[in-house]
């Protein structure tokens, strides 16, 4: 296993603490299995689709859940109980995927059709993060007398 020592970004970075962890998260990943199998698709700029291959199960047997960033998709399949197979060549086992989301990408919604389970996921950005052109000059801005700012400590 790789490792990767991220002490010269920490001198130079703030904030970007999470940033360890999803390397961390993803250096450890079981990358064994690759069931079920899943594409990822960007759509739009800040618009983007995970369409995960689940055929055979119901939307009952299926649980989306999203927790500090991480998406979950889980499969459980119902008890099979009274079939008798003469040959079982199709997998139900279970399974669990996850997906870690950049900040501000929310899950829109899913739908399952045709044995894939889409999700749709959208990057909102909040105003404050946005790009915004500053006026110079525009601004009726007061400069402080050091002799008011002791005044109004007192």
């Amino acid at each position: 296993m790789a490792t990767i020592d991220l002490t010269p970004l920490y001198r130079s970075t703030i904030g970007f603490d999470r940033m360890a962890t999803i390397l961390d998260a993803a250096m450890r990943a079981d990358t064994s299995t690759g069931y079920p199998p899943y594409n990822i698709e960007a759509l739009e700029e800040n618009r983007y689709q995970i369409s995960v291959a689940v055929a055979g199960f119901e939307e009952k047997e299926l649980e989306l859940e999203v927790e500090r960033g991480v998406l979950t998709v889980r499969g459980r399949k119902a008890d099979e109980e009274g079939k008798q197979y003469l040959h079982k060549g199709i997998a139900f086992r279970s399974f669990e995927r996850k997906f870690n989301l950049a900040d501000y990408v929310q899950v829109d919604g899913a739908n399952l059709k045709n044995g894939l389970l889409v999700v749709e996921l959208r990057k909102v950005i909040p105003e404050q993060m946005k790009v915004r052109r500053i006026p110079i000059g525009d601004t009726d801005l007061r400069t402080i007398d050091s002799s008011e700012g002791k005044q109004a400590a007192a």
